[in-house]
């Protein structure tokens, strides 16, 4: 300071103000209906944490010591066998495996850990979670919105660093089969890209791709019919958010790309990003527990089927959402407009407009309330 001055510098990030605090009147709308707020928006599991897992965090409580970053051995195993269990997906070494404290940190972490920058490219989805824009700010580089490497033009190709790949998709519920997946690995790779792959939805896949009711499960970037076997370049993300209600654990992890993989955990360990040893444990243990996973999907199918012929009959209509917890739906009316006829009902949903520009009309419908607040929804939607 000079002549008793303050200094004038500024401090912050210079990042777009939280969407969410835009829904505050529509709340507060929805919050004077007589029945209370049925609040299907941001998508916050209400079920319980399963038992066995709970019990896992119990029996681990005592840890006294610092947890490693790159993951306990039996973690990383019970990753690697779910994988293959799960989504088919062979040939991934437990080294090239890390736990993560949820995957929103590692979305908007992975572009500054990747070493990106200024002049380097981040391509997202056109409709998509806004924390892939917050990833690409965070570490200089510049966000792009495209769904196939082929709408880009020559000069901005050559500037690609890394994909996002969403699948099933957030707030859309698409879902890209092996042979789409396979396309963006392809131009990927003739780009020296590398791909990272959103997948936290993939037990949540209904009509063609519910495995529970005869249909195919939802593959993995992973996959060998993706990767052809090699896994350079390719990353799985993944959260047990959805499938555990493990939320407020902070519970997932990101696979592949064994070349990348030793220097995300160095400098992993230089920040102190490191998953709690407790939920370390309760996520190997939920890992190798189908039976919960296969009753929260068939309570969120429930749900499902009772909403959607409610918001049709309110006058929606639903796009994709071929998997995930959300309806991606549109009344051919501005987005605000629908928000505000919901919030008149005592329902909040979520903005399409918050996922882009090509999200403007639609709004995204989360399964996550109870069954007595989804029978509220149905009932005031289906009034006459």
């Amino acid at each position: 300071m000079r002549n008793g001055t303050s200094p004038t510098r500024r401090f912050g990030l210079d990042l777009p103000d939280y969407p969410w605090e835009a829904m505050a009147p529509y709340r507060a709308t929805a919050a004077e209906h007589p029945g209370g707020v049925v609040n299907l928006s941001i998508g916050t599991p209400v079920d319980p944490t399963p038992e066995v897992v709970q019990e896992a965090l119990r029996a681990a409580a005592d840890a006294p010591g610092y947890p490693t970053v790159h993951g306990t051995t039996a973690l990383r195993e019970a990753v690697v066998e779910w994988f293959g269990r799960r989504r088919g997906v062979t040939g991934l070494d437990e080294q090239a495996v890390m736990p993560t404290v949820g995957s929103k940190e590692l979305v908007a972490w992975l572009p500054f850990l990747l070493g990106l920058g200024q002049g380097d490219v981040v391509v997202r989805p056109t409709v998509a979670y806004p924390t892939y824009d917050i990833g690409a700010r965070l570490a200089g580089a510049t966000a792009v919105a495209a769904d196939s490497l082929e709408e880009l033009d020559d000069a901005t190709r050559a500037r690609v660093r890394l994909v996002w790949v969403n699948s099933p998709g957030n707030p859309t519920g698409a879902v890209r089969d092996a042979a789409q997946l396979r396309d963006v690995v392809d131009g990927a790779r003739e780009l020296g890209a590398v791909v990272a792959s959103d997948e936290c939805y993939a037990e949540l896949g209904w009509g063609t791709w519910d495995a529970q009711r005869g249909g195919e499960p939802v593959p993995s970037v992973l996959d060998p019919r993706v990767s052809d076997g090699d896994l350079t370049g390719l990353l799985s993300v993944y959260s047990l958010s959805k499938q555990s209600n493990l939320a407020g654990y902070r519970a997932a992890f990101v696979a592949g790309a064994p070349e990348l993989m030793p220097n995300l955990v160095n400098s992993r360990k230089h920040a102190g990003m490191i998953t709690p040893y407790p939920v370390q444990e309760a996520m190997r243990v939920a890992l190798g527990d189908e039976a919960h996973v296969l009753a929260q999907k068939d309570l969120y199918r429930s749900r499902r089927e009772r909403l959607l012929p409610a918001l049709e009959a309110f006058g929606l209509t639903l796009s994709h959402s071929e998997a995930g917890l959300y309806l991606w739906c549109t009344a051919g009316e501005d987005t605000w407009a629908t928000v505000g006829r919901l919030a008149g009902l005592g329902i909040v949903v979520g903005p399409g407009v918050f996922y882009g520009e090509a999200g403007q009309g639609f709004v995204r419908v989360a399964l996550t309330g109870s069954d007595e607040r989804i029978d509220a929804a149905v009932e005031r939607l289906t009034e006459r």
